[in-house]
């Protein structure tokens, strides 16, 4: 069934947020065992940013992949229930994901350029799922309320 192949991506969104706290897990330990931190580094939360500022981009792309993500994550149980998770959306969710694997990539290497536009890009796919399962909700909802008006007539 067609329905549930859009988890196979959100299954895909998840592993690459685990395996982006593993970095940003694997980083800070590295940096806490070779760079020794006073308490001063942990006083209050803007030294512990100045004491991980080296290896701050695992954080920071932690951090984004719950920004813009979280709509992806709305939109999926939505597909579901309203039994729109067609093809072209789970096409979409999987181009998502491989852009978002890419932002991660090149977030992680320090490449500006090629990471916004690869954000830009990941923006206007997630952008199509949504406006793609508004105008098919919009097109159940009037076959729903057309097909009820036709039960309702004497």
């Amino acid at each position: 069934m067609v329905l549930f192949h859009i988890l196979w991506p959100t299954f895909a969104m998840v592993a690459l947020i685990f395996i982006v706290w593993t970095v940003l897990v694997t980083k800070r330990l590295h940096h806490l065992k070779t760079v020794q931190p006073t308490q001063a580094d942990f006083a209050d939360r803007a030294a512990m940013h100045r004491y991980f500022a080296p290896i701050a981009s695992p954080a920071d792309n932690l951090a984004n992949l719950f920004e813009m993500p979280v709509l992806f994550f709305a939109v999926v149980p939505l597909l579901m229930a309203t039994q729109q998770a067609g093809i072209a959306q789970v096409l979409l969710a999987w181009i998502f994901v491989g852009l978002r694997a890419i932002h991660s990539w090149h977030h992680l290497r320090g490449r500006i350029r090629p990471r916004f536009r690869t954000y830009i890009a990941s923006v206007a796919v997630l952008a199509a799922m949504w406006i793609g399962f508004l105008i098919d909700f919009v097109v159940a909802a009037a076959a729903y309320n057309a097909a009820l008006s036709r039960l309702l007539q004497p």
